[in-house]
């Protein structure tokens, strides 16, 4: 059974979780932790790191700060909007 377009992640949302769990492992820190950081489960963690929940602007905010990275590190990568270079 194939997911209707509207159940299908985001693009964006899967690979800004990409980049969540790249770091996170990078770290040598566990999902639980970063939970813990957050104040959310880990199995909240999970979801964003797979992109089927969107990682609130608040959150993310503070998974860069207690990852110690830029917020500006989780879009790189992504294409550029309208074929213009992403102004980060």
């Amino acid at each position: 059974m194939n997911p209707k377009p509207s159940d299908a992640a985001n693009p964006i949302d899967v690979h800004v979780g990409k980049m969540v769990r790249a770091r996170r492992k990078a770290l040598g820190m566990s999902q639980t932790e970063l939970a813990e950081t957050l104040g959310i489960t880990f199995q909240q963690v999970q979801k964003y790191e797979r992109g089927s929940n969107r990682i609130s602007a608040s959150k993310l905010y503070e998974a860069a700060r207690t990852m110690k990275m830029e917020i500006s590190t989780f879009f790189e990568g992504l294409a550029p909007l309208d074929g213009q270079a992403v102004p980060f």
